[in-house]
């Protein structure tokens, strides 16, 4: 039997009206537990909790601050392991990319500590004289974190550490299909010096309690990453309350691969890019744009390469990809198989389900070559361990073909030019530009975003994130004529 995971609501640990059940994608025969559900009357009864605790938390002095967030941050990183197989075991994503997203995840709130010390305003002469101003930050309020399955501990974590390093409430809505990660993250922040109510964890359905919750007038701040449908839906909601918006969705990242390129960096790289994670990254290097001269080398390394990758259980020594997280995702990766097919795109290895020693949602590391850049592969956002090969004659072409996208996430290119590498990088259309390096991977201390429909609303991560949890106040002092 497996005791029922709760919510925090209020400050309290409660049940809900209904619960629902975490399976390992890696072994469905595993029951990781059962998780309740929020009702929508506790949901209002943790809003208006956290109302009251924000302000609380506000008038705390900047140094219990930071003592709270670096308690956070240092126990997730002496905990790295045993939280790391946990999320392992709940998401798919191989142990040590566990271990490794939840002690990057500690960073962050050490970060975010870091700067409850350094929070300074402006001071500036008025044009009018005997006037001074004062310009400062101050917290928005009550943020919703809206947080998805993919890096269900650190995607979170980097919302809700600088929330409350600006001194901000926060009411969470993790994904459903990775509750234990919440729990366990929420479990480490209730037990700080906070005030009662301040972080709450409300678990449910995101048509019910995620709907509800962005359409409340008590919150003032929303921050989602997630799809692109359900971001806009989001910001339809939010706007009635002209509640502020912070939101990273999907993309169609494209790795450029120059014929200067060294070969097996770019199939390297290719391979993390796409395959890591089971692909299920919002930077992901799904499109390989490559240059026609070397195109049969690359791709003939990359297919040995996909080949040779070891897909198993997250836990199992050695694996190289996880399963996929759900039966749901599994269908719609195959179904993107299929659409490549009717395309006329062809299949040289894997994107194929898997069977192994446990019953799971297994997937080989799919490569097509014959695509070009209008096919629907190459526009939608798969979320698979699948990688398109797109040819192009030149460097010009290669830029056009990166940025023909509605997307705009992260942008890659391999090259030993030193001129294509700076003219890439000043011209790239996406938020983050890697050179020489994977689409995938951003540091914590400064900013992460992207363009078009990658992105709405101001950065996260680093000093950025200010712009969105605080709200600027000019103040204007006229002090008088001492005597």
């Amino acid at each position: 039997m497996h005791d029922t995971k709760l919510n925090y609501i209020a400050g309290e640990w409660v049940a809900g009206a209904t619960e629902i059940e975490n399976r390992n994608p890696s072994d469905l025969s595993d029951l990781i537990g059962m998780f309740a559900q929020a009702t929508p009357d506790q949901l209002d009864a943790t809003l208006e909790q956290a109302r009251q605790a924000q302000a609380e938390w506000a008038a705390y002095g900047i140094e219990r601050k930071y003592n709270v967030l670096m308690a956070i941050g240092t126990e997730m990183m002496n905990r790295a392991e045993e939280l790391g197989t946990l999320l392992a075991r709940e998401e798919g994503k191989p142990l040590a990319e566990g271990k490794g997203e939840v002690y990057r995840a500690g960073q962050f709130f050490t970060y975010y500590a870091a700067e409850t010390l350094r929070q300074m305003g402006d001071t500036a002469d008025s044009v009018r004289d005997g006037i001074e101003i004062d310009v400062r930050r101050e917290p928005v309020g009550v943020v919703a974190v809206i947080s998805p399955w993919n890096f269900p501990t650190a995607t979170a974590s980097w919302k809700i550490a600088p929330a409350l390093c600006y001194g901000n409430a926060v009411v969470w809505k993790p994904a459903n299909v990775t509750p234990a990660s919440a729990v366990a993250l929420v479990e480490i922040i209730a037990r700080q010096d906070i005030p009662k109510g301040l972080v709450s964890l409300v678990m449910g359905a995101g048509s019910s309690i995620g709907q509800r919750l962005v359409e409340s007038p008590k919150v003032n701040a929303i921050s989602f990453t997630g799809s692109v449908p359900v971001g806009k839906g989001i910001a339809v909601s939010a706007i009635q309350n002209l509640t502020r918006v912070q939101m990273e969705m999907g993309s169609k990242n494209a790795l450029a691969v120059m014929d200067d390129a060294d070969l097996d960096l770019a199939v390297s790289l290719a391979l993390g890019g796409a395959f890591g994670g089971s692909g299920q990254k919002c930077t992901a290097s799904s499109r390989l744009v490559v240059h026609q001269s070397i195109h049969d080398q690359f791709v003939e390394k990359l297919v040995l390469g996909a080949k040779a990758m070891k897909v198993g259980h997250a836990l199992e020594a050695g694996t190289q990809m996880g399963p996929v997280v759900s039966e749901q995702q599994l269908s719609e990766n195959l179904a993107y198989v299929d659409l490549a097919a009717s395309e006329g795109a062809e299949l040289l290895c894997g994107g194929q389900r898997l069977e192994m020693a446990t019953d799971g949602y297994y997937m080989s590391p799919g490569v097509f070559v014959g695509t070009n850049n209008d096919m629907r592969i190459n526009r939608e956002e798969m979320f698979a361990p699948l990688a398109c090969v797109i040819p192009v004659a030149s460097y010009d072409e290669a830029l056009h073909v990166v940025n023909d996208t509605n997307f705009g996430l992260t942008a890659g290119i391999v090259t030993t030019n030193l001129a294509r590498a700076t003219h890439f990088r000043r011209n790239a259309q996406s938020g983050c530009v890697m050179v020489n390096l994977p689409t995938a991977g951003t540091d914590y201390h400064v900013p992460f975003g992207g363009r078009g429909d990658s992105s709405y609303g101001p950065r996260e991560q680093g000093r950025t994130a200010a712009e969105f949890y605080t709200i600027v106040k000019t103040a204007y002092i006229s002090s008088g004529t001492p005597t």
